[in-house]
Order: structure tokens, then C-alpha cells, then sequence
């Protein structure tokens, strides 16, 4: 049994996906900061770079989009069938202020601007529409082979000719009218498109990608959902005439909730963003593991904590790793993390252990919509893995950069900062001789130099001059002034 909750503020639109109780995927968005993925852009190509077969394009957006030359082609993700995937070198098919149409598959990300891709998509609840295709894939989520030959025959039979269709997992078991509703919705939207592309001059944004709310309606719902909640009436009653024109048969599950309590509060759920991004999460035996996202990657540890077991060390391990990975897959998916993530499982001896571990992390991840892929784990208990990843994670959603240590994580200690400051007076000291310096410090920092005032004395001595202290609550902890003071 799982619900969708939607609490919906002018700020912020806050989707909750619910599953027996239970909080599995959260996503946020907020009007000044919504995300571009899904986009439709006519875009001037600024730049192409053979040597790594790439074009950088003006989308009219802050930074340059990038497009590689795989992205100019289908992705290899689909079950095409036996017809392969061919590369592209964009130096022979592009040219330096040429127009085209191109759709967002990245957020910016730092300092790179979007990637983006010729190769369209326009999703439906059940179907995925690619216009410059000319083939039928199918989600191999969607297992009974007699089911699929039933799909690709209806699709097949449907779509105008020279057209590309996905059949997405939630079209298992549909009826041929369902698929024919949503084609035909899909394919009147890219007329749509195509007489604005027409007419719009690059750089334009041709298309914009559903809100949160209707793109999470759209993309999770499935059999499993019992009910779609949407707590403020104006919006419930957009998102309800919304779905009765384009998806009439999840319109049905749009309840409206009017209590006067917070609606996930209602639902048993409590959004602490402090706690549901904590670095270290507690497992039931009394293990834990540490996410930390990095710039390239990010690193997962598993530890033993308190839990000891009850047989030998090789039981416990196993025990403690088999918890870790179905802890893992669900903070992944509730986090939204993804590309590059290493996992430090505890050592095992065992080889089918580790291949058990292995299976347990790939089963928690089924219902998880991210594509994902593995590597074995290595001798040193070492997994490496990818997880798609299209938008922010809610670390980038909620976070920001420190503006103490600026990302690193740490600041200088105290007792640096304050022989740093020393370095700089024995610099100063020949030039301040019978003057008298005010240093102004943050309130912290003057406990250690009462503990080591010497340093600060023999200076003092040593170049004839005279110090006074002055607190500055309003300084940062590493912050400090001098002043040469007038007699």
C-alpha cells in the first residue's frame, strides 16, 4: 500500500512518496530554483570541439549547454532490439551558429552547465514518445514475455509510421484504449511543439517540463498508490482538471486533504532535514553507516558500531553487510543520490557472502525508477556503482556552501589562526616599533591566547610595541584585524 503526498505552498512543492508508512521518496521544488530537465530549447550552437566530440550551445540560459556526441543518439538504456546504436562525430553534422532542437537530460551541475540532447522524449504515464525514432523499446522491468509481445503489437499497430515509442513499466496489464488516449495526447503535444519551434528564434525555450507535482503523478504512480493527497484546494483542483484531460484514468485517485495539521505530520510522516540527511544512519543491529557525498563521488562506510553477534567474526560481518546494503539502497533513493558511489562494506572472507550482499543491494533497489549498474565487490570489500542521476539531490536541494570553510568541511583550528596572526606582527614588527596595534579577533579565539599570551608578549618586547585586544561578534571564527592605533 503506498500514497502520494503533495503539500503545496506559492514557496515550495514538497511530493512525499509513501510506502507502507514509510517515507521512500521525497522531492522538492521551488519556483525561483526549478530544475530544467525535461525542457525543450531552440538552441545556437556556440562552439564545437572535436577533439571530444562535443558542442557547447546557447540555450538563452546563464551558462553555455553542453551537448556530447552520444547524446545526438538514442540511449543504449532501452531494449531496441537488434539494431545497434552508431556514434556521431558533432564536428560533421553541426556548425557554429546553427539552430537546433535540443532537451535538458542533466541539471547544471557547480560550473558545467546542462547537458542537454537532440534525441527528444515526451513522457506519458504509459508511453514515452521519440519523435526522431523509429523503433519500439520496452522496459525491461516488464517481465512476462507474453505481456510484452501484447504491448509492442498494440504499439506497433497505433503509432504513425516512422515514429518511436518506450513502453514504460506502468503499461503492464493496460488496455489497448489506455494506450491509445496518451498516444494520441503525446502526439498532438509535439505538433504543439513543432509550430513553436518554428516560429521561435534561438536561443528560446520551446517546451517546459510538468511541475513536481504532475511530473511525480505521471512518473510514480503505480498499482501499488491507493491515493494521490494534495492539501490546498486551488491546486488540488489544477492538478485534478490537469489529469482528467491528459491522464483521465489516474485523475480518480486526487483526493483533497483539509485538515488544519500538516499533512505529512497526519501521515506519521516528520521531515527534520537535519536528520533525513544525517551523515551517520543507525542500522536496527547496532551498525551504522556514513554517507558523505564528495565532488566526484560518493563514499558510503559501513561499521560494526555496538552490534558484536553471536558467533564468529565472519557471521557478524555478513549479518551487519547484508542490513547495510538494504539500508543503502533506501537512503539512495530517498536522498536521490547519484553518479559515481563507492560502498566500503565490511571485510568477508566468504566469496558467496559477498555475492549475497551483492544481490541484496541490487533486490532493495528493484522499485527504486533510477537506472543503476554494479561492479563485483573487490577483495578489499570495495563496491562500486552508478545511479542515474538527472536532478539535484536533496543535499543540493537543501544545502549550501559553507561560508566558513567553503566547502571543505573543516575550518582552521584556533591555535593556527592565532600563530598565524603571530607570523604576521613578527612581519609587521620592525615597522610598528613604539606604536600601539589593536587586533580585533572573534570573542572564540581569545581563550587561547590568555592560555599562550607569552607569544604575544615576547613580540611586544622584542619590537618595542604594544597590543590591545578587541572582541567583534560580528567577525567569522578564522576572522582578525590590525589597526595601528594614533597616541
Amino acid at each position: 500500500m503506498a500514497k502520494l503526498l503533495i503539500n503545496y505552498t506559492p514557496f515550495e512543492t514538497r511530493v512525499a512518496l509513501v510506502e507502507n508508512g514509510q517515507l521512500v521518496e521525497f522531492y522538492v521544488e521551488r519556483p525561483s530554483e526549478k530544475g530544467l530537465v525535461g525542457n525543450i530549447y531552440k538552441g545556437r550552437v556556440v562552439r564545437v570541439v572535436p577533439g571530444i566530440n562535443s558542442a557547447f550551445l546557447d540555450l538563452g540560459l546563464s551558462r553555455t549547454a553542453f551537448l556530447f556526441g552520444d547524446d545526438i543518439m538514442p540511449s543504449c538504456e532501452i531494449d531496441w532490439g537488434k539494431e545497434g546504436i552508431m556514434m556521431t562525430n558533432l564536428h560533421e553534422v553541426l556548425k557554429e551558429g546553427q539552430e537546433i532542437l535540443v532537451q535538458v537530460i542533466k541539471e547544471p551541475l557547480g560550473n558545467k552547465g546542462a547537458r542537454v540532447s537532440t534525441n527528444l522524449t515526451l513522457p506519458g504515464h504509459y508511453l514515452v514518445f521519440l519523435p526522431y525514432m523509429n523503433r519500439i523499446g520496452i522496459s525491461r522491468k516488464i517481465k512476462n514475455e507474453k505481456e510484452r509481445a501484447r504491448l509492442k503489437q498494440i504499439v506497433e499497430n497505433l503509432r504513425p509510421e516512422g515514429t518511436g515509442w518506450i513502453i514504460r513499466t506502468a503499461a503492464a496489464d493496460c488496455s489497448e484504449e489506455e494506450l491509445v488516449t496518451e498516444m494520441n495526447f503525446l502526439l498532438c503535444l509535439w505538433n504543439e511543439i513543432k509550430e513553436k519551434a518554428e516560429k521561435a528564434k534561438a536561443p528560446a525555450l520551446i517546451y517546459e517540463e510538468l511541475n513536481i507535482a504532475l511530473r511525480a503523478i505521471r512518473d510514480l504512480f503505480n498499482k501499488e498508490i491507493t491515493s494521490i493527497i494534495v492539501d490546498d484546494k486551488e491546486f488540488y483542483q489544477e492538478t485534478k482538471s490537469f489529469l482528467e484531460k491528459y491522464f483521465p484514468n489516474l485523475a480518480p485517485y486526487v483526493e483533497l486533504y483539509q485538515g488544519q495539521e500538516d499533512l505529512f505530520v497526519v501521515h506519521g510522516i516528520q521531515l527534520d532535514v537535519k536528520k533525513l540527511l544525517s551523515r551517520k544512519v543507525w542500522l536496527k543491529s547496532g551498525g551504522f553507516i556514513v554517507i558523505e557525498p564528495c565532488e566526484a563521488f560518493t563514499a558510503i562506510d559501513v561499521n560494526t558500531g555496538r552490534f558484536t553477534g553471536s558467533k564468529e567474526l565472519e557471521d557478524t560481518v555478513f549479518k551487519i553487510n547484508l542490513e547495510a546494503a538494504e539500508e543503502i539502497a533506501y537512503q539512495l533513493r530517498l536522498r536521490n543520490i547519484g553518479g559515481l558511489i563507492i560502498i566500503d562494506f565490511i571485510d568477508m572472507e566468504e566469496p558467496e557472502h559477498q555475492e549475497m550482499v551483492l544481490q541484496t543491494l541490487k533486490e532493495a533497489l528493484k522499485k527504486d525508477k533510477a537506472k543503476n549498474s554494479f561492479l563485483p565487490i573487490s577483495p578489499f570489500g570495495i563496491l562500486q556503482m552508478t545511479r542515474e542521476r538527472k536532478r539535484d539531490s536533496l543535499y543540493q536541494v537543501f544545502y549550501e556552501t559553507c561560508p566558513l570553510c567553503h566547502g571543505e568541511g573543516k575550518i582552521k583550528s584556533k591555535k593556527t589562526i592565532y600563530y598565524e596572526m603571530l607570523r604576521r606582527l613578527m612581519k609587521m614588527g620592525p615597522h610598528v616599533k613604539n606604536k600601539k596595534v589593536q587586533i580585533e579577533i572573534h570573542p572564540g579565539l581569545s581563550e587561547v591566547i590568555g592560555e599562550e599570551i607569552n607569544y604575544l608578549e615576547d613580540l611586544e618586547k622584542k619590537y618595542g610595541f604594544t597590543t590591545v585586544l578587541k572582541q567583534n561578534k560580528e567577525f567569522m571564527p578564522y576572522e582578525y584585524k590590525f589597526h595601528i592605533l594614533n597616541e
